[in-house]
């Protein structure tokens, strides 16, 4: 038997797994940001039933590996006779994922604005909608764009699970490659390179909004 040699066809194969990975993350921080902005929101309502689910909510997607998030919805929906496509699943299950970290990100940069930005919007007679409109979350979108592009980068990284599933990502793609070359360090350090080349640049990105916002905030 003849095996194949990792060669020009079999990185392009990886770099057209890495679209499906973009994909995902583009799902993953989608779907998690609107739902995670909602279960912020509820984080910091005024009613204390309210906070209290939406903490636990919280608590309990940031306790529990991503992993047996992606067993539930797809093997574990199987069961009960719903059956998800791979592309589906891994996207329902990344996008709870990033809602349970986004939310809590969201809450704290929420909360991160100076009490005084509340009294005042409240001495306007502004109601809560329009404080939150017009005072609070411009100023907490601009605190929470760091954190929020450097959890991106987990996205990215944490999509390789779903490889697991038979989704054909990144890792996935270098998996079959492999089987097929048996080149594993040829292999592995293109797929390597490929995620650096993604994770990289949203990591500087944080590093400078960071960096802008803080001396920005100094001025």
């Amino acid at each position: 038997m003849t095996l194949r040699t990792f060669g020009i066809n079999e990185f392009t194969f990886l770099v057209q797994s890495l679209q499906w990975t973009v994909v995902l993350t583009i799902i993953a921080l989608i779907g998690g940001g609107l739902l995670g902005f909602a279960v912020a929101l509820a984080r910091t309502s005024s009613i204390k039933a309210v906070r209290i689910a939406a903490g636990t909510y919280i608590q309990v997607i940031q306790g529990i590996p991503v992993l047996m998030i992606l067993f539930l919805s797809y093997y574990g929906l199987s069961l009960a006779g719903f059956e998800l496509p791979p592309l589906i699943a891994a996207g329902a299950s990344m996008t709870i994922y990033a809602s349970g970290y986004l939310a809590e990100i969201w809450r704290g940069c929420i909360q991160a604005v100076p009490k005084p930005q509340w009294e005042a919007s409240e001495s306007l007679a502004m109601t809560r909608l329009q404080q939150y409109r017009y005072v609070i979350l411009p100023q907490a979108m601009r605190i929470s764009l760091p954190p929020t592009v450097g959890f991106a980068v987990q996205v990215v990284k944490n999509t390789s699970i779903t490889s697991i599933i038979g989704f054909v990502e990144l890792a996935r793609a270098g998996q079959l490659i492999n089987n097929a070359t048996f080149q594993p360090f040829r292999v592995f350090i293109a797929v390597a390179i490929l995620y650096f080349v993604v994770c990289y640049p949203l990591s500087q990105l944080s590093r400078w909004l960071e960096r802008r916002l803080h001396a920005g905030s100094n001025r």
